[in-house]
């Protein structure tokens, strides 16, 4: 049996994403014989299919049969616009030769067009050739070095400055009193620093109240059965967020209740690691299970103190973690002045929590 040509950047056998079926029975078994091909009926189905997968096992080539010339072109643009998936090397396949075809593929930068009667052999060396000479996918170490950076405008980062040094100015005196309690209550540092990923996997100290015992993160192994997430298909939920956390102190559970073991984020947001609004900044062990093309998108748009997700649906017994990454891509991509307004006025009503989590 033939060896599969591979890809030189990974030595694995190149990945090719097929999309179509009037020119399956011409194209596919020459494919099928040089390359690891995984088959979808549809556009629409093709496009799912990207949405599932991971950074780690992306197809390096997607080729598509042009049956419907506007999803064809839709799906492309969206491909196009996006970061992680803008280097795959497209090929489509049209049932008939046309010069209007050809400039929709030109104008999209397609990497290539074929017309019935498919050349497979030369398609074969063609794809062999793109993949050689073209870096198709980001590897999880690079997603920092993403070219498309989050650039927070400048009318976000002047009211993240103005109001959240005036807000330090003003709670100073409770700030002082938070802190002096908890450092009577238990032994341990008043402030509990955590490494959290926000924005374009940007990685920085994340600041609360300490509200648990101190060294709780080591105990965190076994309390898995009291997270509030719904378990994947995998038995192992994305996030983390436990009921009735044994961990914490009486006034820790008071400061958590009314939020205001989160006050000392607002350092964080005059620093800059993140905003007042945004999408908030994950735990290593979370961020690092989020890097399917469907869920990355969260990370880049604004990190922040509060966002959609804590106005909405925190605390809900009914919420799931599909829930909570829907609410944080529907923010990346729709953020907006008058978005953040109105979830900063939600805020304050969502501050008390009623569940103990």
């Amino acid at each position: 049996m033939r060896a599969k040509s591979t890809n030189k950047l990974t030595n694995q056998p190149i990945r090719v994403l097929y999309s179509g079926s009037s020119l399956s029975n011409e194209a596919l078994p020459k494919l099928q014989e040089n390359f690891a091909v995984h088959v979808e009926a549809s556009v629409e189905q093709c496009a799912q299919y990207l949405k599932e997968q991971s950074l780690f096992n992306l197809p390096d080539v997607i080729v598509i049969e042009v049956e419907n010339k506007d999803k064809t072109f839709d799906l492309i643009g969206k491909l196009k616009k996006d970061p992680l998936l803008k280097g795959l090397v497209i090929i489509l396949l049209s049932l008939e030769r046309h010069e209007g075809l050809r400039k929709l593929a030109m104008q999209h930068k397609v990497n290539d067009l074929y017309s019935s009667p498919i050349p497979v052999d030369d398609l074969c060396e063609r794809i062999g050739f793109l993949v050689k000479f073209k870096l198709i996918k980001p590897q999880l170490s690079d997603l920092s070095k993403i070219d498309v950076r989050y650039k927070i405008p400048f009318y976000k980062r002047a009211f993240d400055i103005v109001a959240s040094g005036c807000a330090l100015l003003l709670i100073s005196p409770i700030l002082l009193i938070v802190a002096a309690v908890i450092a009577l209550e238990s032994k341990g540092p008043v402030i509990f620093k955590s490494k959290r990923v926000g924005t374009g996997y940007h990685i920085f100290d994340f600041y609360k109240f300490r509200s648990m015992r101190n060294n709780a993160s080591n105990e965190l192994a076994g309390l898995s059965e009291l997270n509030q997430y719904d378990k994947t298909e995998a038995g192992k939920s994305t996030f983390m967020k436990l009921k009735n956390d044994p961990r914490v102190t009486k006034f820790g559970s008071f400061i958590r209740k009314y939020s205001i073991d989160e006050l000392p984020q607002l350092f964080n947001v005059f620093k800059g690691d993140m905003s007042l609004v945004g999408n908030r900044p994950l735990p290593l062990y979370e961020a690092e299970q989020l890097t399917s093309n469907e869920w990355s998108m969260r990370f880049l748009g604004p990190a922040g103190l509060t966002g959609l997700w804590q106005v909405s649906r925190r605390g809900r017994e009914d919420m799931s973690e599909r829930e909570r990454k829907k609410l944080d891509n529907f923010y990346a991509q729709n953020y907006s002045l008058w978005l953040d307004i109105k979830i900063i006025m939600k805020t304050f009503p969502a501050l008390v929590q009623k569940e103990k989590v």
